[in-house]
């Protein structure tokens, strides 16, 4: 079986057990937390249509980008389901906060350039106490794991938290956590 028949039949896998699980008949002995179908759904086009790179021109066009475009997929390994489920469901925490993205995966053009642009805004000694725990605290050692899109963008979401809704620098390392966009199992650090 090669890896692409591989993704396919785990995808159908997780979909009938989401499915088993979602209209009441979960099997005996399964995890407490499976995905819902619209999450595979959502997970199988993001993780095979994504348009994000890691690349500075990328970086560089969101200020061009139509608002209404989405920056979406992983940009260094490939998604996986499990640990996409988790951040999803991790950040259903922060949903009143508008400014934090609810999918690392699929984010809104005009949210991406809000927060590109709040990257450079200087913080107070104690915001950047709490900016700087983040930064030595997360699991990429930062917003992210090099200096793409995504350092900027949720570089700036972590300053913005920190002005406008007192975050502490723990609050920031798990927000941090949560939206790591370079897909794979999440136990990665710095590629």
């Amino acid at each position: 079986m090669n890896t692409k028949q591989l993704q396919i039949a785990v995808v159908v896998a997780l979909l009938l057990i989401g499915g088993a699980y979602y209209f009441g008949t979960k099997p005996k002995g399964s995890p407490a937390f499976m995905p819902d179908q619209a999450l595979a759904a959502k997970f199988d086009t993001l993780s095979k249509n994504g348009n994000s790179s890691c690349s500075g021109a990328f970086k560089d066009s969101i200020d061009t980008m139509p608002d209404t475009a989405r920056l979406q997929g992983s940009c260094c390994s490939p998604m996986d389901m499990h640990r996409y489920t988790e951040q999803v469901t991790g950040l259903q925490k922060y949903k009143d906060i508008l400014e934090i993205p609810s999918d690392p995966y699929d984010i809104d053009a005009s949210l991406a350039k809000k927060l590109k642009a709040n990257y450079d805004v200087q913080l107070t000694p104690d915001e950047q106490k709490a900016y700087d725990y983040a930064m030595a605290n997360s699991k990429e050692k930062g917003p992210c794991c090099c200096k793409c899109w995504r350092w900027y963008v949720y570089g700036g979401l972590g300053k913005l938290l920190i002005q406008k809704y007192h975050f502490t620098g723990e609050q920031v390392t798990e927000i941090w956590n949560l939206s790591d966009g370079c897909g794979g199992p999440g136990d990665h650090v710095n590629h």
